[in-house]
Order: structure tokens, then sequence, then C-alpha cells
């Protein structure tokens, strides 16, 4: 049946490195959900007494400093894609420009969008930052390797695209609602509204997932399902976690706004 739909495996080395991506990121998605969190954003000193202060990976920076360190190698990747492969089809110039346009989307946001308070652990940072660059430099060089295998029987690559477009805007569009919570000289947190936050606490994570989503059905590679479906699984146990911290943080937060998933989680 996945023949049907994904493009042939180009070798086996790219098949390991499938399953250890897709490992790894559930694994962060499982140690969201056990307390071991990813130190940015609610959870940045999250976990700060079980490492040494003097420790170089425990280093604070900036939000806005480290979220720029975050996408920005992906972004020049995204960029760099277009030099490196300049030949290939229709699919390959979206799936080349999705990525693109995801991560200087992300950079763009950090730049004029968000307002940020606490900080981020460098460690946090690295991690996150060669994720993403992984993604992008892999996804478009597995592209560029079957250049020329036989296409899969269902062609998804613009539903991708229009699924893409759909978790691309939602992202953008809570993003700005969150950043219309405060104003710059405010620090504290608040219960998010608008938009799908009667619904659920993280309907920019919702979004982002569609639009990896988008970029799996643009690329039909088993790589780019799997980050898509890993990445869903560490944005879950964020989601899972964020949920938790709001309950504990605000008395009046509403027990009916779920974690991610209207209605269901």
């Amino acid at each position: 049946m996945f023949q049907s739909f994904l493009y042939e495996e180009p070798s086996s080395i790219i098949t390991a490195i499938t399953v250890v991506t897709f490992t790894f990121l559930a694994y962060l998605g499982i140690s969201e959900i056990i307390g071991k969190h990813l130190q940015y954003s609610k959870f940045w000193n999250a976990n700060a007494n079980s490492a040494s202060s003097s420790n170089f990976l425990q280093a604070k920076l900036s939000s806005r400093i480290g979220m720029l360190i975050l996408y920005t190698p992906a972004c020049i990747m995204g960029f760099a894609s277009f030099l490196l492969y300049p030949n290939g089809g229709t699919r390959f110039m979206i799936l080349k420009s999705a990525v693109t346009i995801h991560f200087l989307k992300r950079d763009l946001e950090v730049l004029f969008v968000h307002k940020y308070s606490g900080g981020m652990v460098l460690g946090s940072v690295l991690i996150i930052s060669s994720a993403y660059f992984m993604l992008a430099a892999v996804m478009t060089y597995i592209q560029h390797l079957i250049q020329g295998y036989t296409e899969p029987e269902i062609d998804l690559k613009y539903i991708g695209l229009l699924i893409f477009v759909v978790g691309i805007s939602g992202n953008f569009y809570h993003h700005y609602l969150l950043s219309k919570l405060r104003d710059n000289r405010e620090k504290g947190y608040k219960i998010p509204h608008g938009g799908l936050f009667g619904l659920v606490i993280c309907p920019h994570y919702l979004f982002e997932i569609l639009g990896l989503l988008g970029i799996a059905f643009i690329s039909q590679t088993s790589f780019s399902f799997c980050c898509a479906v890993g990445c869903a699984l560490y944005l879950m146990g964020r989601s899972y976690v964020t949920r938790k911290w709001y309950l504990s943080k605000f008395e009046k937060f509403p027990k009916n706004v779920k974690a991610l998933i209207p209605f269901v989680f």
C-alpha cells in the first residue's frame, strides 16, 4: 500500500537515517511528558537544579537570540538548496520553496512578531537547531537523490501544497494572537484567546503539524513522513505539559480547553 504514494528508498543508509530521526523525535516527545523538557519558552529554567550552572551547555541566551539560532541554519539551508540542486521538476521546486518559507517565516516572526520573556538554554538551542538543519538538509538531499525515480502512483504534491498553506497561515495567525496578549513592558503569561485558543491551548502547534504534513505530502518520501509524525509526537508531548502548566498557574483556566486536538486531546 505504501508503495502507491511513497518513492522507493534510495539506499539502506537513508532508511537507517529515517529510523534514527523518527526515534529521536519520538524520544523528545516522551521526555517532555516525563518532565525532561527542552529548556525554552515556559520551561526555559526547567531542570535547572539538575545541572551545574558552570556547565557551558547550561549557559542562558535571550529568547530572541536563541530562537534565531534555532531557525536560521535551516533557513540558510533552504536557500542554499536552490544553488546546490538547481535542477528538478515541479515537485522539487515546491518542496525547496516550502522548506525555505517555513523557516524564513519563523525567523521573521522572531524579529518582528513575538514578544519574549525568560530565556533559552544553549544546550536545548543546539539540539533543536541541529534537528531543524538536518531536517531541511536531508529532506532536500533525498529529493535530489530520487530525481528520475518512478513517480508514486498517487500524486499528493498539490494536496500537500494546500495543506502547507493552511498550516503556515494558521500557525502565523495564532502566533500573532499570542503576540497581542501583552505589550513590550509586560513579562507575565496570560491565558490566550481568539482563534482556536478557545478549544486548544496550542493551536499554533496544531497548524505547525499541518504545515509539516503538507511538506511530507509534497515530498512523498519515507523520511519526510517520519519527520512529520516524529515532530507531531514531540509537539503532542509539549502541548500536554503546556496545558498542565496553564492548569497549575491559572485557577480560571477553562477545563474544556484541550492540549492540541479540539475535543480529543
